[in-house]
């Protein structure tokens, strides 16, 4: 079993500077995961894990722009740039259709920046942000550059006083470069009207940022397999359902129009998009741009010195060719598409599998995908799975546990106790994904009498894919399936989270009924067979002859 620091890569730290930078990104990980954790088990219990918004936070970013773009069409058409602030007021007095729709383009781009700020802390806190996963972390905080961007042009879109207050402060900033010959925060002191053409120009940003967001995203999702851009659909209309109702319940309001003569004391900063305003108004804009500029760097270089030292890095799978057969199934797989079939070059006819390095995450699910095992990570694979669980089996000196527990160390929070209940242990492994069910089938017939398998929620595998590949092998005959000959019903499969330690011990009970069922059937069946062979055979009566 590893120890937690395992589950997120974590070297020895020994070593200056980089050795102290890593140590630090592993307690931030750490400290950000255990939160994260336990609201994950609070919203199971609520919604179960099909249904869990945190497990989908980027993808109700992508629900929640695709709702802000279809009310701002609406809204585009009655904002009037030679009067921003009366034509907002138009739109609020429209009971039936302009009041709610703004409040919904409004609430659907707040909770967009929350959701986006779950899962940034999310991919942070699972180490999913260097190597092969490096550009969809630096692509992903250019999106929430670009969403934090358009949100600031849609309010001075507005003119109210958090409108003014937003303009003037980053004329402020741009001031402090030297770009512009003259201080365009000039305008923003009452000395003339503010030119037509600064609404103009907000208005076009609003418009573009946003269009340009479509090529950033698909950058963002690349470099991986089958990437999912909706949540589930009941999921999909309670959110947009639940934005709705408060957007009707509680409507957006008007705040006292800017007034280009008075800087204003105090605004309703908006807790989303403008929260700093308060903290940068009272510093120089020297330190702003000094404070931003170090925040922004330590973010995009997350994949630097959040990595752990390469000597301690798992490496990418390889492929025995001798052993591949051609039948694409890692291919079909891998998560981040790392790997690809090619053309034998040793003689023999068909294809093999070759891993690109650069891509593979050394997720080993393509371990668990191989039937005659001839693909893994180095130490990984299955045959290294085999030897790894005949050690396993042997230390249990001829007395088979009744239950085998195998427990993801992410997934299920890898704590031993999750099987120490009614006779049970724990085989670890690094992702149920990675799995090859050899070593369930191995397992049974060591003499274990049932297998409980606890993997990540489906929507929140670490490896993407790994919990629903494994389900597919095991009772749905996908390639490297668990055999016929197996008794699935001394299988189990759960889906336990890191913050649901207990959960692994509620469901090994659970099972308990069922195996009880199983064994007394078994034990009847063999009493009966045990009586049918002492049992003598009745001779048949012989028939007396009658002479004539």
């Amino acid at each position: 079993m590893k120890n937690e620091a395992d589950h997120w890569g974590s070297d020895s730290g020994k070593g200056a500077g980089a050795g102290l930078f890593r140590g630090l990104a592993r307690g931030l990980q750490q400290a950000v995961w255990r939160p994260l954790g336990r609201a994950d088990a609070l919203v199971n219990r609520l919604y179960g894990w099909g249904h869990n918004p945190l497990y989908q936070s980027g993808t109700l970013v992508v629900v929640l722009l695709g709702v802000t773009l279809v009310t701002g069409l609406y809204l585009i058409f009655f904002y009037r740039v030679s009067a921003p602030y009366e034509s907002v007021a138009r739109i609020t007095e429209q009971v039936w259709l302009g009041r709610w729709i703004r409040s919904l383009h409004r609430y659907a781009s707040d909770a967009a920046v929350l959701a986006a700020g779950v899962h940034l802390l999310r991919m942070f806190a699972q180490d999913r942000s260097w190597g092969p996963r490096a550009l969809a972390w630096v692509s992903g905080l250019v999106l929430v550059f670009i969403l934090f961007a358009a949100g600031w042009t849609g309010y001075v879109m507005v003119w109210d006083v958090q409108g003014q207050v937003l303009a003037a402060e980053g004329a402020r900033w741009l001031d402090a470069l030297p770009i512009f010959a003259e201080p365009i925060s000039r305008a923003f002191v009452g000395e003339g009207e503010l030119p037509g053409a600064f609404f103009f120009l907000n208005l076009f940003a609003h418009i573009a940022l946003p269009v340009g967001m479509g090529l950033v995203l698909w950058l963002h999702v690349s470099r991986v397999a089958r990437a999912a851009l909706l949540p589930p659909r009941g999921l999909l209309w309670g959110m947009v359902g639940a934005l709705l109702l408060l957007s009707l319940l509680w409507p957006v309001g008007m705040a006292p129009e800017a007034d280009p003569f008075r800087i204003p004391d105090a605004a309703p900063f908006d807790a989303f998009y403008s929260f700093w305003l308060p903290l940068t108004r009272s510093i120089p804009s020297w330190a702003v741009w000094t404070f931003g500029g170090a925040m922004a760097l330590s973010l995009l270089l997350v994949p630097v010195w959040g990595s752990p030292r390469r000597a301690s890095r798992l490496a990418p799978s390889v492929v025995d060719e001798r052993l591949c057969t051609g039948c694409e199934q890692c291919y079909l797989d891998c998560p981040y598409e790392a790997i690809r079939m090619v053309a034998r070059s040793d003689g023999r006819a068909g294809i093999v599998a070759r891993v690109d390095p650069g891509l593979c995450a050394s997720c080993g699910i393509c371990a668990g995908s191989c039937a005659p095992m001839g693909v893994g990570p180095p130490g990984r694979s299955g045959r290294d799975q085999l030897a790894a669980v005949r050690l396993f089996a042997a230390s249990w000196g001829g007395r088979p546990p009744r239950v085998v527990v195998i427990a993801c160390s992410r997934g299920a929070g890898g704590p031993g106790s999750n099987g120490t209940d009614a006779g049970a242990v724990v085989f670890p492994v690094d992702c149920a994904g990675s799995l090859h069910t050899s070593v369930i089938e191995y397992l049974l017939r060591a003499g274990a009498s049932a297998v409980l398998v606890l993997a990540c929620p489906p929507r929140d595998c670490w490896n993407r894919e790994g919990a629903t590949w494994l389900k597919q092998r095991v009772y749905h005959k996908r390639e490297a399936e668990l055999q016929a000959r197996v008794d699935r019903r001394r299988v189990r499969l759960a889906y336990v989270a890191a913050g649901e330690p207990g959960r692994g011990r509620s469901e090994l009970r659970a099972f308990e009924p069922a195996l009880a069922a199983l064994d007394a059937g078994e034990a009847a069946q063999d009493a009966d067979l045990i009586r049918a062979c002492e049992t003598p055979p009745k001779r048949p009566k012989r028939k007396e002859v009658v002479p004539r």
